[in-house]
């Protein structure tokens, strides 16, 4: 297991951000980068033994810097939308950044994708790992309290790349994490994603209104195309007569998983028929945001030569549901002073047979 640092260029602001390459025994090789803890590459094995990069990205920091797609970024203080860009906490409303019309979209105009984390390694004999932290002051993006938070990456031995969230305040506020890499298990930069099988636990999604918020209500899958109980291709649906799939363009929706509170469970299975690569996600979080690639809708030049096309890459955040601080029926993302806001989410890869 290693861990190797590199220079990765600096902001505009002068702050020299690094990249970090974490190799287990394996060959698996994650690479991240402290600015917004953004995962910049996995490569895993295929079943023929070749390596290739799953998750989409870019070669330099000066593209992360303009870049409009939060590949791989850590999200927050509040991953998804909130509507209006406000919430009332201990009635006081609070006006967040609007970057999304009127919503409030991923933590607002600079947010944790956009901060340059400090950083410390986490290395024993069974995992490489690196621990980011970063301190919002109170008011950042409209948000009270100062909130302290780390995110620890972790590489084992089984291709799982563990991330573990903690997040503590000095006054009440909302708190909602989350990573966002784009994955295509084919390889990135190899065409859509439509083809992929998915599963995911869940009985049950929010559905949502032209402004993508959420209605409040709780729906069954069942006999909608929001049903993926059982291993379906992205594609297979995608394009059906549905007010869902056409207010989103596609699936852009937050499921609500089947599993206790707080539990380390199977979230979503992935598998690739070409490759034969698998991708499993567990999480202690109550929803997964799955997004199908909808708005890649440009020509976007990737890592190595490569072209990012619409739907060339899905993502599967894990995350409490969008928009619960106007919701009092969805699970709370309050986080009061005293107590610790903590999430771990896990992705493993598997080459196939």
């Amino acid at each position: 297991m290693t861990i190797k640092k590199a220079p990765f260029g600096q902001t505009n602001d002068g702050i020299p951000v690094d990249l970090y390459t974490l190799t287990n025994t394996k060959g698996t090789q994650v690479k991240i980068t402290n600015y917004g803890g953004t995962v910049v590459s996995i490569a895993v094995l295929d079943r023929n033994g070749e390596l290739g990069d799953v998750t989409l990205g870019f070669d330099s920091l000066e593209e992360y810097l303009i870049g409009k797609y939060y590949f791989g970024c850590i999200v927050g203080r509040y991953a998804n939308r909130i509507a209006g860009g406000r919430f009332t906490l201990k009635g006081t409303e609070y006006i967040l950044a609007q970057n999304e019309g009127e919503n409030h979209l991923h933590g607002g105009t600079h947010g944790f994708d956009k901060a340059v984390w400090q950083t410390n390694d986490v290395m024993d004999a069974a995992e490489a790992g690196l621990k980011l932290t970063h301190l919002s002051p109170d008011g950042e993006e409209g948000y009270p309290g100062n909130l302290s938070a780390s995110v620890t990456y972790r590489l084992t031995d089984a291709n799982e790349l563990k991330i573990d969230y903690v997040a503590e305040t000095d006054k009440p506020t909302v708190v909602n994490l989350t990573n966002h890499t784009y994955f295509n298990l084919t390889g990135a930069g190899s065409g859509d994603i439509l083809a992929h099988e998915i599963m995911l636990n869940a009985d049950r999604f929010t559905p949502v209104d032209d402004r993508l918020i959420p209605t409040g209500e709780l729906r069954n899958v069942h006999g909608t195309p929001m049903d993926f109980r059982r291993f379906t291709e992205i594609g297979a649906r995608i394009e059906a007569n549905d007010e869902q799939l056409i207010l989103g363009k596609g699936y852009d929706h937050n499921w609500v998983l089947a599993k206790r509170e707080g539990e380390l469970a199977l979230a979503a299975r992935v598998s690739e028929p070409n490759s034969g690569r698998t991708l499993e996600v567990y999480t202690t979080e109550p929803g997964i945001q799955f997004y199908s690639g909808n708005f890649l809708d440009d020509q976007i030049a990737g890592k190595a030569g490569q072209t990012y096309n619409h739907r060339g890459g899905f993502c599967l955040e894990t995350q409490h549901f969008p928009d619960s601080p106007n919701q009092p029926d969805f699970p709370s993302t309050v986080l009061e002073p005293g107590s610790a806001y903590r999430q771990t989410t896990v992705y493993k890869f598997t080459p196939g047979a």
